[in-house]
């Protein structure tokens, strides 16, 4: 990658708040497309209802250091490998930034860092828990899942179709990991090329989510921590079950709110955007009047899955089951530790109401 690329002219779009500077253009398949000096855009395919991911280019000194990867599967390889031989010919990965250890994001990490021979950086708490589920081996769902699930209202069939698919779904979709890496935390500084990128660390979607900040140039990439059309998935799970994830992700909208409004702003998915406060504001709304319905909505006892109706615009599928249910979970968590609702165990079910 050219260290100062010509930018291509784009009629900017605006949707609540927010404007596309880019006007909807995205990368063509199995091509890079620049959106500042020094950085392009990839953009994969993912299966599911996001579609795609998108993956960042940093130049860098002998190469580019890549910020996320795509998911392992054979179309990602392959788009790669076809960069590879294409606009991306000759050029070395210098380093393997994971903003989090979702599959979408870090599917590939491990395949980077052999095929280059390069580093991964990630932090602490994403590198741990990915670790942790790629070595857990167990194909059989474990006894304390099937409790949680219980707990939050599925029903048998329900449990039996999410058990036949099996337990070590995410060591499939993310390649072996190296058994080091290089750790960034909040706060700290990592210096890629010419520019000095600040860490900035967010919660509640992942344990320990980094975005890089460039004051200079005016550019966030932010991962999922903050994404133009919808909010991440806040899910509370099995492996932290007392966990608050939604406040955590509260907290996280008002660190976010101390950087500059008039950044570029690189989301995980979706397209860049200008207007990061009116996007920050909007999805701690958003939460916040979900809370707000759910409290009334609990005036009779309800389990997480009742709430589904109150949080989404869709029906919930089997597909989609254990997403919602996470996040039904982590809502009504919320509305636990504020107060504002309590919950009883009959029977192995969990049951809140509003107080």
């Amino acid at each position: 990658m050219s260290t100062a690329p010509i930018i291509p002219a784009f009629a900017p779009t605006s949707h609540k708040g927010l404007t596309y500077p880019f006007g909807g253009a995205e990368p063509a398949a199995h091509d890079v497309m620049t959106v500042a000096p020094g950085i392009g855009w990839v953009r994969l395919h993912v299966p599911g209802p996001l579609k795609h991911v998108n993956c960042w280019l940093l130049d860098d000194d002998g190469g580019v250091a890549l910020v996320d990867t795509g998911m392992n599967t054979t179309e990602a390889r392959d788009a790669w490998k076809a960069l590879s031989k294409g606009a991306l010919a000759g050029v070395r990965v210098t380093r393997m930034i994971g903003t989090h250890f979702h599959p979408d994001h870090i599917g590939l990490a491990g395949w980077m860092c052999d095929k280059h021979g390069c580093p991964l950086v990630m932090t602490r708490g994403e590198w741990l828990t990915a670790r942790m589920l790629v070595s857990d081996a167990r194909d059989a769902v474990p006894d304390e899942m099937l409790a949680f699930w219980r707990g939050a209202g599925w029903d048998d069939a329900q449990i039996a179709h999410a058990s036949e698919r099996g337990w070590a779904g995410f060591r499939r979709i993310v390649t072996p990991l190296p058994l080091g890496y290089t750790r960034i935390q909040h706060g700290d500084t990592l210096r890629i090329g010419q520019t000095e990128w600040q860490i900035v660390v967010g919660s509640g979607h992942s344990p320990e989510h980094a975005c890089l900040y460039d004051p200079s140039a005016k550019v966030l990439i932010a991962g999922d921590q903050v994404l133009p059309r919808i909010s991440p998935n806040i899910s509370l799970g099995v492996t932290e079950p007392d966990a608050d994830p939604l406040g955590e992700w509260f907290e996280s909208i008002a660190r976010l709110k101390q950087l500059p409004d008039d950044l570029l702003v690189l989301p995980g998915h979706g397209d860049p955007f200008t207007g990061l406060h009116a996007r920050l504001d909007a999805m701690d709304r958003e939460h916040r009047e979900r809370l707000d319905e759910l409290e009334v909505f609990l005036a009779e006892p309800k389990r997480a899955i009742d709430c589904f109706g109150r949080l989404f615009r869709r029906a919930i599928g089997l597909d989609m089951l254990g997403m919602a249910t996470g996040e039904a979970l982590a809502h009504v968590r919320r509305l636990e530790v504020e107060g504002r609702a309590v919950r009883t165990v009959e029977d192995g079910v969990w049951w809140w109401r509003a107080v």
